[in-house]
């Protein structure tokens, strides 16, 4: 199957190299689109992929076109590519924000597969839900997934509402890690550890946990339960978390940034 992409950044890029590692499709099965000349040649350097400057021969030449652009770039590929689209064709956006029908309206085609991947996906360790119109194949679905999943892990929905719901966690949600992982850094520095060493620290702690959960399959509660001594210094530290408002701050922020994604599709 042939794939194409409009826009040739970060986010591409890591679904071009996971789905060129995984056999997906093969390098002369793919073409992007990519205005910067720059970017453009190392692309099809790196890759040994066909590109264009232009977005018409990536829709000419694609089975599946992924939009990766921002969303202020949305009405130039509109006004570039809509009406271009046959039957056979279908557009996968990872465009924050844009909701189907409008990509649909915008495109005036109505194979829309809406993605939401995260950056971890830029080492193969990605979360991405998605979702698509019903005009959208079988075929098409099939390779979607396939190619999602040479970057990481992928959940497929039904209703597009839970794309927000992923945005503000799974999408947003390595923000809030590198947040709390600096703070940790801080931390151990705060108490005398040099920051090399209080960095490896903090960054194996956060990696040996989610592993833990991930193979144990034991509930998040549970394994804490497990580390937390009576009246020991893990109970302290919790108490100091609790007191200032720190897993509550966690569900405002996940809520604020579900409220941002819905704005967005709004406007």
């Amino acid at each position: 199957m042939n794939i194409g992409f409009i826009g040739g950044g970060t986010m591409a890029e890591a679904i071009l190299g996971g789905m060129l590692d995984g056999a997906v499709a093969g390098a002369d099965d793919v073409i992007i689109g990519e205005p910067v000349p720059a970017r453009r040649d190392y692309l099809a350097e790196r890759y040994g992929i066909n590109v264009s400057q232009s977005n018409g021969p990536v829709v000419d030449a694609s089975d599946i076109v992924v939009m990766a652009v921002k969303p202020q770039d949305l009405p130039k590929v509109y006004y570039d590519i809509a009406g271009q689209f046959t039957d056979r064709q279908s557009v996968m956006s990872i465009v924050a924000g844009a909701r189907i029908k409008a990509l649909a309206d915008g495109m005036q085609h109505p194979g829309i597969i809406r993605v939401m991947p995260n950056t971890p996906a830029q080492i193969g360790e990605g979360m991405t839900m998605w979702t698509c119109a019903p005009t959208v194949s079988q075929a098409h679905r099939d390779t979607t997934a396939a190619i999602l999943s040479t970057i990481g892990d992928e959940i497929y929905v039904d209703d597009e509402k839970y794309l927000d719901m992923a945005t503000a966690l799974s999408a947003s949600g390595p923000a809030y890690i590198f947040l709390i992982l600096q703070a940790l850094i801080d931390a151990g520095v705060y108490v005398g550890l040099p920051r090399d060493v209080a960095r490896r620290l903090a960054l194996q702690t956060v990696k040996g946990s989610t592993q833990l959960v991930l193979q144990t399959g034991k509930h998040p509660a549970e394994l804490k339960d497990m580390v937390t001594s009576p009246g020991g210094t893990t109970a302290e530290g919790l108490q100091a978390l609790e007191r200032a408002g720190v897993p509550a701050a966690l569900v405002d922020a996940v809520n604020a940034a579900y409220l941002k994604s819905i704005r967005l599709g709004q406007d």
